[in-house]
């Protein structure tokens, strides 16, 4: 897919530039998956030459506008949270400060992530109103038939009855995205993560050597890393199932388990039944930066998770050097080459211990079985790749808004989007979404009307350059 321009006129060394708002509910300082995805996307969008923002909830004492590495802006808004670190659905309440930091950033293209992300969905339903383009990534798996999953696909749907597109992290959660939202393929591409491989190296064999066991013992024996929150969806209940039945067939396994969460407790209890403090250490929660230091103390990587859209840090065991254990679940089977992992059909405990058995003996036959695998890694997967991809799409949406009819004022052109999504609409949830969007444009006319842009001061902005191939890395 090639796109030949953009209409905004700004470029950096001949390239087209835009100015992004990177919205989530899940930045940091929190660890995790979506967290890393929207820091190392951000930040080589800014090699590339764009401006980018982060919005996303405050944490704590963490308020306010923040730098982070080579410039990158972030606005730590006090919003209410509700559930799991996610902001309260207040529909229109944030409208107001969002409309401020569109204005004062002069935001082209607004990137919400997650479908589980509050201030994400809401500032791409708000973007419809400004007539700013809009790119949605999600990130993550969800049901159909539970009352909570009907009512976050309704949402969701909703939510992206306008966007410009939808970017999905796996081929599985692009099918779970365009049932769940009701969108068309066409209007969905897939982007997987990535790694900065060289972050996560596999230690020589000298330090590979676990920080309580001593060289013969650790050559002797075989260490499986957990590194996961602890929810029942992340398969903590089946991890404390299966560790005393592993535990007890072979007395040379070990397991390092670093992660929190509710189900720590549960690890705890099952380790004191069974009288395993010797062998199975919890860690507790680390930072990502502690991630590799855990790793390479193993030689198998167990992820016993229910649901994955990706699983970015199978991705990082891997390039540590270790053999990846999981259930064909979700878009993990897209992430690794087979020979790279050991897959349970299902997420049952007899299923889970065969492939963690099976594992364990492909590993004690052959120690060198993962030397390769870091330099593999490093050439799949690219953070500037990711970018570059991701670039291409809002190429994609800046070309299409460029297509549409410059005739009309974009107030009066979107409002016929949403009497069109109104009629089309043959339910009664369908009406109320085009109620509500009548209302949010109401909101922004008399924001208009008594805060008159004008008003509002521009933000300079960060320096930037695109840099060339040889100035960046993977």
């Amino acid at each position: 897919m090639e796109i030949q321009a953009t209409p905004l006129g700004r470029t950096v060394n001949g390239a087209p530039s835009y100015n992004i708002a990177m919205i989530t509910d899940f930045f940091y300082p929190q660890p995790g998956g979506v967290e890393l995805h929207v820091y190392h996307l951000s930040q080589k969008l800014m090699d590339l030459g764009h401006s980018v923002v982060v919005i996303t909830h405050a944490y704590k004492s963490r308020t306010g506008v923040r730098y982070l590495t080579n410039g990158l802006k972030v606005y730590y808004v006090p919003f209410l949270i509700f559930y799991r670190e996610t902001s309260f659905p207040s529909v229109f309440s944030c409208f107001p400060i969002l409309r401020n930091i569109f204005i004062r950033e002069q935001i082209d293209i607004i990137h919400g992530h997650g479908c589980y992300s509050s201030i994400g969905l809401e500032a791409i339903v708000h973007a419809s109103a400004m007539d700013i383009k809009t790119v949605f990534t999600d990130h993550s798996l969800f049901g159909f038939a539970d009352v909570a999953s009907v009512l976050g696909n309704k949402t969701l749907a909703f939510s992206l009855s306008d966007v410009g597109h939808v970017i999905c992290v796996s081929h599985t959660c692009k099918e779970n995205t365009t049932l769940r939202a009701r969108i068309h393929p066409s209007n969905v591409s897939v982007i997987p993560n990535a790694v900065i491989a060289k972050d996560f190296a596999p230690a020589p064999d000298s330090c590979a050597v676990a920080a309580n066991t001593s060289q013969a013992d650790a050559h002797d024996s075989i260490t499986i890393v957990v590194i996961s929150r602890l929810y029942q969806n992340k398969g903590a209940d089946l991890l404390t199932a299966i560790i005393p039945t592993i535990c007890e067939s072979n007395p040379k396994i070990k397991f390092l388990i670093a992660g929190d969460g509710p189900k720590f407790i549960d690890l705890e209890q099952m380790r004191e039944k069974y009288a395993l403090q010797e062998r199975v250490q919890l860690v507790g929660r680390i930072r990502h930066e502690e991630v590799r230091s855990v790793m390479i103390q193993g030689q198998i990587f167990f992820h016993p998770s229910l649901t994955e859209a990706f699983g970015t840090v199978l991705v990082e065991a891997a390039s540590c050097g270790l053999l990846v254990v999981s259930a064909k679940v979700g878009g993990i089977p897209e992430v690794l080459p087979e020979h790279m992992s050991v897959f349970a059909d299902e997420t049952s405990e007899p299923a889970m211990v065969d492939a963690v058995t099976k594992a364990i003996q492909i590993v004690t036959e052959d120690r060198n079985y993962t030397a390769n695998f870091h330099l593999e890694v490093k050439t799949m997967y690219s953070w500037m790749d990711v970018a570059r991809r991701t670039e291409n799409v809002y190429h994609l949406v800046t070309a299409a808004d460029a297509a549409k009819d410059r005739s009309e004022e974009p107030n009066r052109r979107t409002l016929k989007r949403i009497l069109k999504f109104y009629y089309q609409s043959a339910t009664l949830g369908g009406k109320l979404y085009a109620l509500c969007a009548v209302v949010d444009m109401f909101v922004y006319f008399f924001l208009e009307l008594f805060l008159p842009r004008h008003q509002i001061d521009v933000a300079r902005k960060w320096p930037v350059h695109r840099k060339g191939d040889d100035e960046v890395d993977g």
